[in-house]
């Protein structure tokens, strides 16, 4: 069952009972400057993707990028056995709790002054992770989209049949399509109505494709 909800995921998780989720894999928002996203572009008129139209969604200004509360993460490990979370090393409060299990995503980024790498901290106790995966591709519905094939391989690569697993942050909805695909039980939540609406629209038009074959 796939649960694509419009909504507060903190308020959400406040309800929840402890480890309601074997995995939470969420990408909350890291609270940086609006023009880190673009390596600089914005402040250099000659850079090769300062005029680059990325996304067409809305106002994505300071208010959208605000990072979580510390409460945030306090919910996230009660009401979840494991945690996978994007962004990591930017969240201090998380390396209290291990996280000899970093996963780097190698974004074969070919433009110096942009990140070459992303960035997530896990609670598990196992050898780090490389995964590589080339993301310059159109038709993004979000700004800081992940590609299916990265939650495909994280699911590949931590789950387990009949696992539960949490989204907090459901942005594009990649995470919907690669649990679907793989048979895995997902609540996600995302606050924005937009990004929401557009999130459950790429959802249902991947799995009416698969209906007509």
């Amino acid at each position: 069952m796939i649960n694509l909800y419009l909504g507060d995921s903190l308020a959400a998780m406040r309800a929840m009972d402890d480890n309601t989720y074997n995995i939470a894999i969420v990408d909350p928002p890291y609270g940086l400057d609006r023009a880190s996203w673009f390596g600089g572009a914005t402040h250099n008129p000659d850079h090769p993707m300062a005029n680059r139209q990325f996304f067409t969604m809305g106002d994505v200004g300071s208010q959208w990028d605000v990072a979580p509360p510390v409460e945030y993460f306090e919910q996230l490990r009660r009401v979840s056995r494991n945690q996978i979370v994007w962004g990591g090393n930017y969240f201090a409060p998380l390396w209290a709790h291990g996280g000899r299990c970093v996963i780097a995503w190698d974004k074969c980024q070919p433009w110096p002054n942009f990140s070459q790498i992303e960035l997530a901290w896990t609670n598990y106790d196992k050898p780090a992770k490389l995964f590589k995966f080339d993301n310059r591709t159109k038709g993004k519905i979000h700004p800081t989209q992940k590609p299916v094939q990265l939650y495909q391989w994280l699911l590949d690569t931590f789950a387990k049949p009949g696992d539960r697993i949490l989204d907090t942050h459901l942005g594009s909805g990649s995470i919907a399509i690669a649990c679907h695909n793989a048979g895995y039980a997902l609540d996600a939540w995302e606050i924005s109505p937009e990004y929401h609406a557009n999130a459950v629209a790429r959802f249902n038009e991947h799995t009416r494709q698969l209906r007509l074959f």
